[in-house]
């Protein structure tokens, strides 16, 4: 595309066109391609509705909508020629548009501004992306409900400080997970309510004096509302900004089971099996199998949290209305988003997959003296102890066991009686791991008849 093509385009303004380096700064079309599906549903609504205020003729928004649908035909077949001459998505797609159809082409931006075009293409393109999250958070959810289900009364070690604190059941554990990934979704769900309200009509900043219907463009774009203020609808990236923060505590919830499934797929752990199709081998070490899928998830995390502070960057200065600076909003958005989707569906893999050993997390469980805390609430429940006393008699339970090299369920009555006269047979009943995550039957505890009420709870929330 010539420069002198890329003149008209601008109108009368400019002489010369602008030299290598202004057209490369300036140009987005190398990013804002993404948006094109976005842009032309746009532009056919906003020209449908020039048409029915009697601003633009039936016969020229006919023309313009068929020619934007061969547009849009054109990209998704591979055989649209984008120009950086022309900068941006919009541009592009209105050159294109005047070749095939010709003066009806030109009428298509009456009584709005490439601002509001952009702030709508952009708000379309992030609540696409939500709905897009939104299922494969959803799918996730349902791998995570699977794995529960199998193993609602299973055993294994439950953590502080990453180190066994109480046992707890592989269900609970797992519902765990579906408890911080449910709450993503509602975030999500929330940004999108929140940002569906629609720009088109705010013209450059100040609206249009065209008798124009923004209900009925808002109405055909799926927005609940038109933008109630033509300054705020132009400048504002919230919508963005709040995707990207849902997006970060997601990224940050997946990595921190990332960390989990590559502490317990190691050999000091095996807790889980990793699939084949989500580990690697080493080049040189033919015994190892490596939890890349889970690692790389990992970092990510990184990309995502960098590209909100990025855009909170490029808008903290900004006066209103538009600015250049706006311009770099979308590329870290992009990637941030691209990004999430390949994490989550990965990992939704990857927790599908994966093989929990149900003996070595049973083995593990009854480690680490698990049930200590079992021991003192039963001091407390039956022999009417102060907890704080209960703690004390129980630190020297431990510290008998860890003497006899045992765990506490091991230690003689005997033993246990020299410290506190008081204990009896009953206490070997609360010491077992079974007999522990069964009896914390607290809503939203451990025991298996509990996380089986979650289950079937998210079961129905999440049909």
């Amino acid at each position: 595309m010539t420069d002198k093509t890329s003149n008209q385009m601008w109108g009368g303004r400019f002489a010369a066109g602008p030299d290598a380096i202004m057209e490369a700064i300036n140009a987005s079309i190398g990013f804002d391609k993404r948006l094109a599906v976005q842009d032309i549903a746009g532009s056919r609504a906003h020209a449908a509705m020039l048409a029915a205020t009697g601003i633009i003729s039936d016969s020229d928004a006919e023309a313009i909508g068929e020619g934007l649908l061969t547009v849009l035909s054109e990209m998704e077949g591979g055989e649209f020629t984008f120009s950086t001459a022309l900068e941006d998505i919009h541009m592009n797609v209105e050159a294109r548009l005047k070749d095939l159809i010709g003066e009806p082409a030109g009428r298509l931006h009456t009584a709005r501004s490439r601002n509001d075009q952009v702030a709508t293409d952009f708000r379309l393109w992030v609540r696409d992306q939500i709905d897009a999250v939104d299922a494969a958070l959803v799918t996730l959810c349902r791998a995570f409900l699977a794995q529960a289900e199998a193993g609602a009364d299973w055993v294994m070690p439950g953590f502080t400080h990453l180190q066994v604190a109480q046992p707890v059941t592989w269900g609970h554990h797992m519902m765990a997970y579906v408890e911080m990934f449910g709450r993503d979704l509602g975030r999500f769900r929330d940004a999108r309510a929140r940002m569906n309200e629609c720009p088109l009509g705010a013209a450059a900043l100040a609206g249009t004096s065209f008798p124009i219907d923004r209900e009925m463009t808002a109405r055909a774009l799926g927005f609940d509302r038109p933008c109630a203020n033509s300054l705020d609808a132009v400048s504002d990236r919230d919508f963005a900004l709040e995707f990207l923060g849902a997006a970060s505590i997601c990224a940050m919830h997946l990595s921190r089971l990332a960390e989990e499934l590559v502490i317990w797929s190691s050999a000091q752990f095996r807790f889980v099996r990793l699939s084949d199709r989500f580990s690697t081998g080493s080049s040189i070490m033919p015994q190892k199998r490596n939890p890349d899928a889970a690692e790389l998830i990992r970092a990510k995390t990184g990309r995502i949290f960098g590209a909100g502070v990025a855009l909170l960057t490029v808008m903290k200065g900004l006066p209103l209305a538009y600015s250049k600076d706006m311009q770099e909003d979308k590329e870290q958005v992009f990637d941030a988003a691209d990004n999430l989707m390949l994490a989550i569906a990965a990992m939704a893999g990857m927790v599908a997959d994966m093989a929990p050993d149900r003996a070595a997390l049973e083995a593990a469980a009854g480690t680490g003296f698990a049930t200590a805390t079992d021991l003192a609430d039963w001091l407390v429940r039956v022999r009417g102890m102060p907890f704080r006393d209960a703690h004390h008699v129980t630190g020297r339970l431990v510290a008998l066991a860890e003497e006899k090299g045992c765990d506490l369920p091991d230690l003689h009555l005997a033993d246990m009686q020299a410290v506190d006269s008081g204990i009896t047979d009953d206490i070997f009943e609360v010491l077992g791991v079974h007999n522990s995550v069964a009896s914390r039957t607290s809503l939203g505890g451990t025991a298996p008849e509990r996380v089986r009420e979650q289950i079937a709870r998210w079961k129905e929330a999440l049909k």
